[in-house]
């Protein structure tokens, strides 16, 4: 049976340190996204860009908060957008965007898990591990914040009420490598899953995420991916505002999606942060989309030659 795969716009750029992200999910489509998953047998519609309506809020306490009300309307839009998307389709995926979309998201996709009765679990492909609050930040860019929403965090007055927090366990945290003391000390009192670019470094990635995936298997969870082009190396993806040295491979970043796509356990995928603005002759938008195709079925064998020169 052919499975039907929702592509959705999420032309977010309020949560981030600098403009350019809103031009985002243009550039995956002109990179050729939707084309590249129905070679793979995907039956593809694209359900266009998601619009949101600014929430009516008053200035956050903290001073340093910036485009609040923005960020709300698009974490109920999105949510609304992913929820829809999940009952009318096998696979949403989501092009952003800044990260702060994932709030919506993953608030969205854990409606539709408790109301299949399976937990959600979620793989964060990040630099950062954006468990900031709206108090605890001191850029004011909410891109830094959406894991501390969904997981039910304190500090989110205006937001949507979260009833389907996804547990810290549940979390798989990958590519860390800039992370704030607020953050740190967030993080040491949960239970998500964290591995640096150092662990990485002495381990290797596919040990971790294959303890990850058995886990997720033996709770019988649906898996959300969330990929932030900064979770990459500058050097190969280039087009993103927070780059930070030491990302990781192609090779590195290959083998995770192909790991991910032979589990049959991914449910949707976020694809954020590209700020085409900053790209070179558009290879960061070829190089997730091109990720995004091996989550899907592409093997190493099929892959084309001179995609990134």
């Amino acid at each position: 049976m052919t499975r039907r795969c929702h592509i959705i716009g999420a032309p977010v750029e309020t949560g981030a340190s600098q403009p350019g992200c809103l031009m985002g999910p243009a550039a995956f489509r002109t990179a050729g996204l939707p084309e590249a998953l129905r070679s793979l047998g995907w039956e593809v519609e694209d359900r266009g860009d998601v619009v949101c309506q600014p929430a009516k809020i008053a200035q956050h306490r903290n001073p340093a908060v910036h485009d609040l009300a923005e960020t709300i309307g698009w974490t109920k839009a999105l949510s609304k957008a992913a929820y829809d998307a999940a009952q009318e389709s096998d696979f949403p995926v989501f092009l952003g965007g800044d990260h702060s979309l994932a709030a919506g998201t993953v608030h969205g996709m854990a409606r539709h898990a408790a109301e299949q009765g399976r937990p959600l679990f979620v793989l964060w492909l990040d630099a950062h591990p954006d468990f900031h609050t709206p108090d605890t930040t001191t850029s004011g860019h909410l891109h830094g914040t959406p894991v501390a929403y969904f997981t039910g965090e304190d500090g989110f007055d205006g937001f949507p009420a979260v009833p389907h927090p996804v547990p810290a366990e549940n979390i798989c945290m990958m590519g860390l490598r800039s992370v704030d003391p607020a953050e740190r000390d967030g993080l040491a009192r949960t239970g998500v899953e964290l591995h640096d670019m150092r662990a990485i470094d002495e381990h290797g990635i596919a040990a971790p995420l294959r303890r990850f995936l058995a886990r997720v298997a033996a709770a019988n969870g649906l898996l959300h991916v969330s990929l932030d082009v900064d979770f990459l190396d500058p050097s190969i993806a280039p087009a993103v505002g927070t780059t930070v040295p030491g990302g990781a491979t192609f090779r590195e970043a290959h083998l995770i999606m192909e790991m991910l796509h032979d589990s049959g356990l991914v449910c949707s995928l976020d694809l954020v942060e590209l700020n085409p603005f900053l790209d070179e002759r558009g290879r960061t938008a070829l190089l997730m989309t091109d990720l995004a195709a091996s989550l899907f079925g592409r093997r190493v064998l099929d892959r084309k030659t001179g995609t990134y020169s």
